[in-house]
């Protein structure tokens, strides 16, 4: 049982990890501290995906589940919707090109936001 409440956990956490490389830059348009630690996250994010390479949190869920007895998919919130979220059944090598093309733009377009809003600032002080 707590096997399985680790593997669910580690499902959260990477969904949340996920949603930072994703969209964590929106929070350093407001806290410039947190680009710190998304910009290394995002690059991560992105060369996963551009190198077809598995996170480290997925075979720390499936040692949970498979301690926890091979417990199928069933019945369970995180497994029943979260999970496809981040295991979808149909990924493919052109899809991850173009998850990590698509954590690269978002990035770049907040990251360029924060950038020009960081110029105009400066150019207002003078």
């Amino acid at each position: 049982m707590l096997d399985l409440l680790l593997a669910d956990l580690v499902v959260l956490i990477h969904i949340g990890f996920v949603l930072f490389v994703v969209l964590g830059g929106l929070l350093a348009l407001r806290w410039r501290w947190v680009s710190v630690l998304q910009l290394p996250a995002a690059l991560w994010g992105a060369m996963v995906e551009f190198g077809g390479l598995i996170c480290p949190l997925t075979p720390l869920e499936n040692q949970f589940r498979m301690a926890a007895g091979g417990a199928a998919y069933t019945g369970d919130f995180v497994v029943e919707y979260l999970v496809p979220l981040l295991y979808p059944s149909a990924l493919t090598r052109e899809l991850q090109f173009w998850l990590g093309g698509g954590v690269c733009l978002i990035n770049l377009i907040i990251y360029l936001t924060i950038w020009l809003r960081s110029r105009n600032t400066r150019r207002g002080q003078r």
